[in-house]
């Protein structure tokens, strides 16, 4: 409760933290994304320019109408500062010109950071990283606060899949009118999280507030808790991967090994619905990994498609696909997955559930994770409707991954 009043009261450092321009200007306008990166002078050379180049190449010009790329250089070294910008400048004039890239330095002022935080005399090469690296993220973050509506973190070492900025649109989109903190699209320790800018300023805050032996990494889980984020949300494929990695992080940071998933293995259930039923068009085909759906009309709000798994299992992925694949009609327009537990007699479902997400564009693809005090295994899979619509809805597939036996 201590660490949470200290949150809301901005940190004094921040407050006077100095700030240089580099290159570009922010934009006339707020944007939707800010694309924040931070950057530093590395032994084995930058992929910082490969990075960008990534980044703006995966990106239409609609897209990027809709973002502003803002790389913090961290190191203080001007000699490494000035070819740093000169090949920024160099490469995407065109991109600074038109303020879609800005690029700044940073360091702070006033009061001395808790635990002598940046002091050069670290004991451990992890404690030199760890305190260089929160104070670089909370100055890229305290610059970004009034950029834009949503803050995405990536470092400077990652390739972005193509229309990285419409798969986190459309999942924004979903999401607006539900609680979360940090939505995740990538398994990598900081790069593919987004969050609020409403929240930097208590971000910024609560990394100042540990001192520099403390992970970064997971004083972001430390904060989605804090705000009664209880699991990660992460969707099912990442659009964030790494180009190299560097030894002292590599260590520092260990970064998930992105989860071979191979196909579905849904196990053994039931399926149950009071949606309406054609002919011989059975609900069961929604779950069976083939190509038959299962099709109905006028899906009204409140409908629900439940799959009730035979036993209690470890599921740890789930994607559900609605509409035709080719044309792209007759999707859920609102729907949600419930997870459900303690199966009820008869066949009817579950006693208690709770939200894995919302469909994004009349689909859904999320890895599973359970809170502390509940338990790991699932016994419902829960569409439901949230609004009524005039139209065919067709559920094609329901695939569900669970944990090996062995791994369990």
């Amino acid at each position: 409760m201590e660490t949470f009043k200290k949150m809301q009261i901005n940190s004094p450092m921040l407050q006077h933290a100095n700030y240089k321009v580099l290159a570009g200007a922010p934009p006339q306008e707020k944007k939707l994304l800010t694309v924040g990166i931070s950057s530093v002078q590395r032994p084995h050379g930058s992929t910082l320019l490969r990075t960008l180049q990534s980044l703006f190449e995966a990106s239409s010009e609609p897209e990027l109408n809709c973002i502003v790329v803002l790389v913090h250089l961290s190191d203080p070294d001007p000699q490494w500062l000035s070819q740093t910008v000169t090949n920024i400048s160099g490469l995407f004039q065109p991109r600074i010109e038109a303020q879609k890239l800005l690029v700044i330095h940073g360091h702070l002022g006033g009061s001395p950071v808790p635990g002598d935080l940046g002091s050069a005399n670290d004991s451990s090469p992890c404690e030199a990283v760890y305190s260089r690296q929160k104070v670089n993220y909370a100055l890229l973050m305290n610059f970004a606060l009034s950029l834009s509506e949503y803050f995405l973190m990536i470092e400077d070492h990652v390739y972005c899949t193509p229309n990285f900025v419409s798969t986190i649109y459309w999942a924004l989109s979903a999401w607006k009118e539900r609680p979360w903190v940090i939505l995740e699209f990538s398994s990598l320790s900081f790069s593919g999280k987004v969050f609020h800018s409403s929240d930097l300023s208590r971000l910024t805050t609560f990394l100042l507030l540990f001192p520099k032996d403390t992970p970064t990494h997971l004083l972001l889980s430390e904060f989605r808790l804090l705000l009664a984020q209880h699991v990660p949300i992460r969707f099912g494929s990442s659009i964030f991967y790494p180009m190299s990695s560097y030894s002292a992080e590599e260590t520092c940071f260990p970064v998930e090994k992105e989860m071979v998933f191979g196909e579905p293995d849904n196990p053994i259930a039931s399926v149950l619905t009071d949606m309406t039923t054609i002919s011989d068009v059975i609900p069961q085909y929604a779950y069976v990994l083939n190509d038959e759906c299962y099709s109905t009309f006028d899906p009204l709000r409140g409908n629900y498609l439940t799959v009730i798994l035979e036993r209690p299992q470890k599921v740890i992925r789930i994607q559900v696909l609605t509409g035709s694949n080719k044309e792209g009609l007759y999707w859920l327009h609102q729907g949600q997955i419930e997870l459900g537990y303690n199966t009820l007699e008869h066949s009817e479902g579950c006693a208690r559930y709770t939200l894995l997400g919302p469909l994004v564009r009349g689909n859904l693809d999320q890895r599973v994770f359970y809170g502390e005090d509940t338990v790991e295994e699932l016994s419902c899979i829960r569409l439901l409707v949230l609004a009524s619509q005039d139209s065919w809805l067709l559920i094609r597939q329901i695939r569900v991954w669970t944990q090996p036996e062995e791994e369990s």
